[in-house]
């Protein structure tokens, strides 16, 4: 293959725990997808498995934070990996659970007021980082000196929330299915709790609107758009409107069967399709929802129901909090 022939292809690569970024690689064609690739990181070398390529990686790094903030020089897919380099990245995947019990003994003696969640072993061995969640600002430089001698490698702490947390462990929610912020959602935003009210669950027990990491859940971000445009179809809810049987008060609306719930002023009760009550009111404007909340930009602050609090900023002795690679 000459020179001129070389293309360079950008490749989006997952790590342990949901986390990626973005890498060049040169070559007539991308590697596949899930192919394990060895990857140029700050300090030696990685290994992972590539996630996207060509127009969705371009896609994903224009509207995703970890892409937008990607350094305009991007570090490259060294080669695909071969299988021995595959069983290494296996072998220290199976080792981290040690790093993570020993991390845990020495919080226990040090008195430290903070939880270790995961561990992860770079490829080459050359950095060790353990992520891990606390409420108050956590002093662990002494702990930091007992792991690079247990382990004889930098280490590095990583302060996460509990969104993240939750992201890297992985799991199932209450719906039945994997995390969304774990399976295919590339980036975790913050839930307002106008989009609960917005779709009509702000009256809930909070327990039943709350994730496992104890925030509100992600789908009622994503899913708040939806809700958005169904509302502007019906009548609001309370509104008197003058049909074929008189004067009737909106009740309810079931946006996802298209059906409004009205009451008589004798008080009896009816359910008609949308289609319906528009040819009843003929020509009459039918007075839709007030338009909700936009969620992008509110002010309002995310709900905590099960009042856990996202963990603040680590001090000058933590790695500062950043979003997935």
């Amino acid at each position: 293959m000459t020179a001129a022939a070389v293309r360079t292809h950008l490749v989006e690569v997952e790590f342990k725990g949901n986390r990626r970024a973005f890498f060049t690689f040169e070559g007539d064609a991308p590697p596949p997808a899930r192919a394990a690739v060895i990857v140029q990181v700050e300090r030696g070398e990685d290994l992972g498995r590539v996630h996207a390529t060509g127009e969705l990686a371009e896609k994903r790094k224009a509207g995703t934070t970890h892409g937008k903030a990607a350094p305009a020089d991007l570090p490259r897919v060294v080669r695909l990996a071969s299988k021995k380099e595959v069983d290494t990245a296996v072998r220290l995947r199976a080792d981290e659970d040690a790093v993570r019990r020993a991390a845990l003994e020495f919080v226990r003696e040090l008195k430290l007021d903070m939880k270790v969640s995961d561990a992860e072993w770079q490829w080459d061995r050359r950095r060790l980082t353990c992520y891990f969640t606390a409420e108050e600002r956590v002093d662990f430089r002494e702990l930091v000196r007992r792991l690079e001698r247990r382990f004889s490698t930098r280490v590095h702490m990583w302060h996460i929330g509990v969104r993240d947390e939750a992201r890297r462990l992985d799991g199932i929610g209450r719906c039945g299915r994997q995390f969304c912020s774990s399976s295919w959602l590339p980036e975790l935003r913050p839930v307002k709790s106008s989009s609960a009210k917005d779709q009509r669950l702000s009256t809930l027990n909070p327990a039943q609107i709350s994730g496992t990491c104890g925030r509100l859940m992600c789908c009622l971000r994503y899913e708040h758009e939806f809700y958005v445009q169904s509302r502007k179809r019906f009548p609001k809810e309370g509104k008197v409107l003058v049909t074929a049987l008189g004067e009737e008060k909106v009740v309810s609306n079931d946006i996802f069967r298209d059906l409004v719930t009205l009451r008589t002023a004798a008080g009896e009760p009816r359910t008609i399709p949308l289609a319906q009550l528009r040819k009843e009111l003929g020509d009459g404007a039918l007075p839709m929802e007030d338009e909700p909340t936009r969620d992008e930009e509110s002010g309002d602050e995310e709900l905590v129901p099960l009042a856990r609090a996202e963990a603040p900023a680590p001090p000058a002795t933590a790695m500062p909090r950043r979003p997935e690679r």
